[in-house]
């Protein structure tokens, strides 16, 4: 098999535990990859091309969440507090309260800077809402993704940790996402390595000419993988691109 594209997670696959690429890694990244370097976001809710060459990405494609579902999910989030609730639209992460604990835990996590909006009102303006986060203790957030999952068997909701809950139209996932990639570059999945490491790459591992898991993921996500390679804290990522490339 001749691959031609690499698609990876970032948190717990190009990231380690303390959310760092290492050296060790970048040094083998940089000897596979060409310029070509795009970033499907939002687990394929949003794709944006490669740098353009004056620092700015253009949006390749854009899968938003229906107004009025966004609307509902609020109201129902609203009923179940104490859950943070956040919204991201193209790169804009929205919060209507910036000191709130979960929030500053997620921009420490993500270094990302959040924008203090009315939530009621951002959502009323029809932005491209391409996810929702809801943060909270574990109970509450199991409830709440036993609530959504029922009121809304079309939209793509998971749990990325114990505490965080993440909800995505149903038409937005990472295989999704490779398929556009794949018709833009005229390649096809047998020529795609995917490697992730957790329940949301699963689709993008089973979809992969070669589907790699971490050796931190899940035993689940393990079984659908062609291949398990080291932990992300033992350069995993690393080792796989030497050993195929």
């Amino acid at each position: 098999m001749t691959l031609k594209a690499i698609f990876s997670d970032i948190d717990g696959t190009l990231l380690n535990s303390n959310h760092q690429i290492t050296e060790e890694t970048k040094k083998a990244i940089l000897k596979v990859a060409n310029n070509n370097i795009h970033l499907i976001c939002y687990s394929g809710a949003l794709i944006l091309s490669s740098d353009n060459g004056n620092g700015e990405k253009t949006t390749i494609d854009s899968t938003s969440i229906v107004q009025t579902d966004v609307q509902e999910i609020y109201k129902i989030v609203n009923k179940l507090s104490p859950i943070n609730f956040s919204l991201y639209s193209h790169d804009q992460w929205v919060v209507s309260d910036s000191q709130n604990e979960w929030v500053l835990q997620e921009q420490e996590i993500t270094n990302a800077s959040p924008i203090h909006r009315q939530l009621p009102l951002f959502i009323e303006e029809n932005h491209d809402i391409h996810k929702c986060l809801c943060m909270g203790e574990t109970q509450i957030i199991n409830q709440l993704e036993s609530i959504l999952k029922d009121k809304f068997p079309n939209l793509t909701i998971y749990k990325s940790k114990d505490t965080y809950l993440e909800i995505m139209s149903g038409n937005a996932s990472k295989s999704n996402a490779i398929k556009k990639l794949e018709n833009l570059y005229g390649i096809t999945k047998q020529e795609i390595m995917a490697i992730g490491d957790n329940f949301n790459d699963m689709d993008m591992l089973k979809y992969a000419g070669l589907g790699v898991a971490m050796g931190n993921a899940p035993e689940e996500v393990k079984v659908i993988a062609d291949e398990v390679t080291l932990s992300n804290d033992e350069n995993g990522l690393k080792h796989t691109l030497q050993e195929h490339f």
